[in-house]
């Protein structure tokens, strides 16, 4: 199965409750600080739907499961972020292409949302949507990359996988949701990742991932996660393809070479390439990882 590019504008956002859950309040908080999560983020058209339908086959990870037809590919599919009333979801803070440029969306040990009633809230929330007798629970929503620290201190017993993808890629890629212009977007794709990397020191188990490598080399990249949860390696029934990157890398070539939008892609060079080049990327040579 193979993830399409296009996702219609009205399947941006749900919002799906979950029935009651069976736990009582003091179970599902005993449940909650115990019991092995795996937290996965990137920002929105980085492939972290991709990716969290990989590692949901594998037996021993519950992830959820609300949209049951594995063809369809929905905008908010299957994230957390939509199915819990602790915290607001992105779109609070302006959503994909902007929530990043928010300081407040960084949610961290000390937000005003994390109190003790909250802490078993979420988890009876999110519980019903999991199955509690598998090894691992694993959460995907994108912007998890500046929720970490507080989903930690949530769930302490957490593993977290970010994947990162070409900032030219998810650009083009974010623009229809956020005509906030390329340099912006750049710009929004460098400051998330710049605020993830402060995160980092503060968290007991993490790692990433790029979605280029994920494509060219899907059974190695999920061997490694898989090494990093202590799971045995396990298959994929979904195609990885570069055919998606390599759409947007020529539509920016494209703009490059136009006199009327030469000048965008220029701007972005000149005030976004050393930043990019310190997560492994270049806005001048795009094959360059």
């Amino acid at each position: 199965m193979e993830m399409p590019e296009s996702i219609s504008d009205d399947e941006l956002v749900t919002y799906i409750k979950a029935p009651a859950s069976t736990l009582t309040p003091e179970q599902a908080k005993e449940i909650g600080q115990t019991h092995p999560f795996v937290f996965l983020g990137g920002l929105h058209r980085s492939g972290t739907t991709l990716l969290f339908r990989m590692l949901r086959e594998h037996p021993e990870i519950s992830g959820f499961t609300n949209n049951q037809d594995a063809n369809e590919w929905l905008g908010a599919e299957d994230e957390g972020q939509y199915l819990q009333s602790v915290y607001p979801p992105a779109i609070f803070w302006g959503g994909p292409g902007k929530f990043a440029f928010s300081p407040d969306a960084n949610l961290k040990e000390d937000s005003e949302f994390l109190t003790p009633e909250n802490k078993t809230k979420l988890a009876l929330e999110w519980f019903p949507f999991f199955d509690l007798s598998k090894r691992y629970l694993l959460e995907k929503s994108p912007p998890n990359i500046l929720w970490t620290r507080f989903l930690q201190e949530v769930f302490p017993n957490t593993w977290f996988v970010i994947i990162e993808r070409h900032p030219v890629a998810v650009s083009l890629a974010t623009e229809k949701w956020s005509p906030t212009g390329l340099s912006s977007l750049v710009d929004h794709w460098l400051v998330a990742h710049e605020v993830f990397e402060k995160d980092r020191p503060h968290l007991k188990r993490v790692m990433t991932v790029k979605y280029e490598t994920l494509i060219s080399q899907p059974l190695p990249s999920l061997t490694t996660i898989y090494k990093f949860l202590g799971l045995d390696p396990h298959p994929t029934t979904f195609q990885a393809t570069s055919e998606h990157n390599n759409k947007y890398f020529a539509q920016w070539r494209a703009l490059a070479a136009d006199p009327q939008s030469s000048g965008v892609i220029q701007e972005c060079i000149d005030k976004y390439e050393s930043r990019a080049n310190a997560f492994g990327y270049s806005l001048k040579d795009l094959d360059r990882l």
